[in-house]
């Protein structure tokens, strides 16, 4: 392990960086495309977004997406057209799938995109093909022309709350009115099409996707088939001249307002899955950052459940705080929930909440439930007992639950489940609100605990794999993603407080205490530290985010709004007459942030690469620090802000 890391280890965890984005246009819409995925982003007409994303993707027999290999890419543009051509090839194990795309844009604002691919091996495959991406904010609950298969126009609305279920099946075209009069048609050649609610998954638009779900999957594609398919997005009307006109300096604006107000949720972490004992160094810093709770998960159907209740309920004693105790029953849970509650009567733990699932269900069935409830208030009829999914939101929109046995509804949420690049897991931060918003529609009043929320997917401490505990493997375990100890989840994690905090959650649990889903290593370090390059018995830049908010979590949340919350979130907080606002870059580029409306001066604290190893090493010398203090001007204060940089402004 070298004793300097370089930078972009610190921003993202691996020293690759993703190759800079191409910027096209076509007449009146720009977008950006990403030679490393060949994916089209973010085409706009001004200011408004008309599509989030094209991309075409090669998934495996078990959905999981193949990395594509761009290689000769060629450009002939000007200033109101475009033509871009670049080879792809798709390889793993036993798929190579090889196309070529081309992609071309006009004065008029057409775009077209092809590909045409060749099975250069004999593969089970669940999609080959074009996905769409509509953005959130733009189309939401707003109105849609949806063309089917068999010619039929249906006059629609898109999802406003997640949709558990297609919207829109056998989909030719799909049209929607990006500002007054100017509609945009996406149209589809080559398969059938139709829509998901990616928020379902925390993904921030609707994807319309080829090959629908109905039929079945996965399916063998021999040797020398061949895939041809095109997305074409027209425009129709004329859009105004006032959105076209730039307005962008370069800079982005954070607004803090006085309301609404809103509290910050609760926040716990889980029980480290490597089953090491907490030193006491590592107590002394987990008390900093004033948890609420720890989340700990005794497989009661399993054989040492006892020893790791023990251990995580004498923990939780140490940092005088509660257990968030998730039960996963197995095949026998009335016997299950007796031995538990055999064991707590003499160990008493420091239960606060109890959370019913079952290995064998994605969603809780209510009989567990009153099974629990009957039998864990003979401990203390006073504990709240949740219950919902330990997966991604999806399965409890699609099974939702019958409240009322309920003290809280709970679910698990990830930000890459269909893509996994930075831009994409930025994309997933405002999902938060909708998530909260739509399990309102069948939750009433009940608190909602999103538990818990990690970087990679998450799995019970019972099903997942148990690499951690000394892997000799060249790759990290699924479950582990090398950002974790990186700046870029400190500013997503700072993110993802901001919308939970306003859509109203009472807790989050994030990630685990050590180890490489914590938020601190281990003092033995990285198990494999040639892709995980950690520093032993140091934080993680994201400990001190928490820290942060942990100082001030009796506080009430600001809203706060950013012209680009894709490049820049804040966390605005207040108690007693004071703020603390909290700002992260969300981008691999340096940023400008302005912050309007502040006179007095401020004592700012930065975290990032130039002193972000030090933080780690060093919390404390590093949390001992005030700040340096920096003067507004013109009632408004400006800051240069490194990739993935995480600010601390405190006022008064």
């Amino acid at each position: 392990m070298p004793s300097v890391l370089p930078a972009p280890v610190l921003w993202h965890g691996a020293e690759r960086v993703p190759t800079e984005p191409l910027v096209l246009r076509a007449g009146p819409l720009t977008m950006l495309f990403e030679p490393d995925l060949a994916f089209v982003r973010y085409i706009r007409l001004g200011g408004r977004e008309v599509l989030r994303g094209i991309y075409s993707a090669v998934r495996d027999h078990n959905w999981g997406t193949v990395t594509p290999q761009v290689s000769d890419l060629r450009l002939d543009c000007d200033d109101q057209g475009f033509r871009l051509t670049f080879d792809v090839e798709c390889v793993h194990e036993p798929i190579d799938f090889a196309w070529r795309g081309s992609i071309t844009g006009n004065a008029q604002g057409t775009i077209l995109f092809s590909m045409e691919g060749i099975a250069r091996s004999t593969f089970l495959r669940s999609r080959i093909g074009f996905c769409v991406l509509h953005p959130i904010d733009e189309c939401a609950g707003r109105e849609c022309r949806v063309e089917h298969v068999n010619g039929s126009v249906q006059h629609a609305h898109f999802p406003k709350h997640i949709s558990p279920h297609q919207p829109f099946k056998d989909v030719r075209a799909i049209a929607h009115e990006v500002t007054p009069g100017v509609w945009a048609e996406a149209r589809f050649s080559g398969d059938v099409f139709e829509m998901e609610d990616q928020r379902n998954w925390t993904d921030a638009s609707f994807k319309t996707y080829c090959t629908p779900l109905g039929l079945p999957y996965p399916v063998e594609i021999v040797a020398g088939t061949r895939v041809t398919q095109t997305v074409e997005l027209r425009l129709a009307g004329r859009p105004p001249s006032t959105l076209l006109r730039s307005s962008s300096d370069g800079e982005t604006v954070l607004d803090v307002a006085d309301r609404p107000r809103s509290r910050l949720p609760r926040i716990g972490l889980q029980v480290a899955s490597s089953g090491q004992p907490l030193r006491s160094v590592e107590l002394d810093r987990l008390r900093k950052l004033k948890l609420h709770r720890r989340r700990v998960e005794p497989p009661l159907h399993g054989p040492a459940w006892r020893e790791g209740l023990a251990r995580a309920a004498g923990q939780a004693q140490a940092l005088g705080i509660g257990l968030e105790a998730a039960l996963f029953l197995g095949p026998s849970p009335a016997i299950e929930l007796d031995n538990l509650l055999a064991k707590i009567r003499t160990l008493r733990p420091p239960v606060s909440s109890w959370i019913v699932f079952h290995v064998d269900e994605a969603s809780t069935n209510e009989t567990w439930v009153r099974l629990a409830r009957d039998r864990l208030s003979e401990y203390d009829p006073q504990i709240p007992l949740g219950a919902g999914t330990y997966r991604d939101f999806t399965e409890l929109n699609r099974c939702r639950p019958l409240v009322e046995p309920l003290d809280f509804i709970c679910y698990a949420a990830n930000p890459q489940v269909h893509a996994f690049d930075n831009r994409s897991i930025v994309e997933t931060l405002p999902t938060h609100q909708d998530l909260v918003e739509t399990a309102r529609q069948f939750a009433g009043s009940l608190p909602i605990a999103v538990t818990p929320l990690s970087l990679k997917a998450y799995a019970p401490s019972s099903l997942q794999d148990r690499a951690a505990g000394g892997s000799t493997q060249a790759a990290l375990p699924q479950s582990v993603d090398p950002r974790q100890m990186s700046l870029f989840w400190a500013a997503w994690t700072l993110g993802s407080l901001k919308h939970l905090a306003q859509a109203g959650v009472q807790s989050v649990t994030y990630g685990e205490t050590t180890g490489w889903r914590g938020v601190m290593e281990t003092e033995s370090g990285s198990h494999l530290p040639e892709v995980f390059r950690s520093l032993p018995d140091a934080v993680f830049p994201v400990y001190h985010v928490l820290a942060d908010v942990g100082d001030w979590s009796d506080a009430q949340v600001l809203a706060t709004s950013s012209s680009d919350s894709l490049a820049v979130e804040g966390l605005a907080l207040e108690r007693n007459g004071r703020r603390r606002l909290m700002v992260a870059n969300l981008t691999g580029e340096k940023q400008v942030v302005v912050i309007p409306g502040l006179t007095a001066p401020v004592r700012v604290t930065i975290l990032d690469e130039t002193n972000a190893q030090g933080a780690m090493r060093a919390p404390e010398a590093f949390r001992a620090q005030t700040g340096t203090r920096v003067e507004p001007s013109g009632a408004a204060l400006r800051l240069a802000l490194r990739p993935y940089t995480v600010a601390r402004l405190d006022l008064g």
